[in-house]
């Protein structure tokens, strides 16, 4: 998996997580690729909740990300994958970082801790499913040594993904 990244943690979300979430995604950068404006405060308060819901059902989820210091910077983590469209069936790894927080390998730390622990709870291979314009998630997932599969455009949106796969 290469060199070890920076002391990133990943936890549980807290249900004070869906207001962090709420503040460290409402940027229209970090919202680019995943339909550009972060949700209201409720939506968090859902995804939270079905987050811990789903490490104690699956023994994954995703996690709260806190850097080095403690201080949550994002979420990182898998889910199954929730349309009915694309790799339906799989266990998809994503990530999601505050502005502040890119560029400083916590998103690769954060992944690879993941696949770790998909891997423990017995998951056999993943998948992400990455925006055609996302080259910075297309980077960490190269760096995680997942390879570009299908390509899927969503009915909703018309947006296009590339679907990249790895066998754990």
């Amino acid at each position: 998996m290469g060199v070890a990244g920076p002391a990133v943690r990943l936890r549980v979300p807290t249900d004070e997580d869906a207001f962090v979430w709420h503040r460290l995604f409402d940027d229209p950068e970090v919202m680019e690729f995943v339909g550009g404006w972060s949700g209201e405060r409720s939506t968090y308060e859902e995804l939270t909740a079905r987050q811990r819901r789903h490490d104690a059902e699956l023994g994954f989820c995703l996690w709260t990300l806190l850097d080095p210091e403690g201080e949550p910077v994002g979420f990182a983590g898998a889910m199954p994958w929730p349309r009915e469209w694309g790799p339906t069936g799989e266990i998809e790894i994503g990530w999601r970082l505050a502005r502040a927080a890119w560029g400083r390998g916590y998103a690769t730390a954060a992944a690879r801790a993941t696949l770790e622990r998909v891997r423990a709870a017995g998951v056999r291979s993943v998948v992400a499913m990455i925006d055609i314009r996302n080259e910075r998630s297309m980077a960490v997932a190269r760096r995680l040594g997942m390879e570009r599969a299908e390509t899927f455009t969503s009915p909703s949106t018309g947006v296009t993904a590339y679907c990249y796969r790895l066998t754990l």
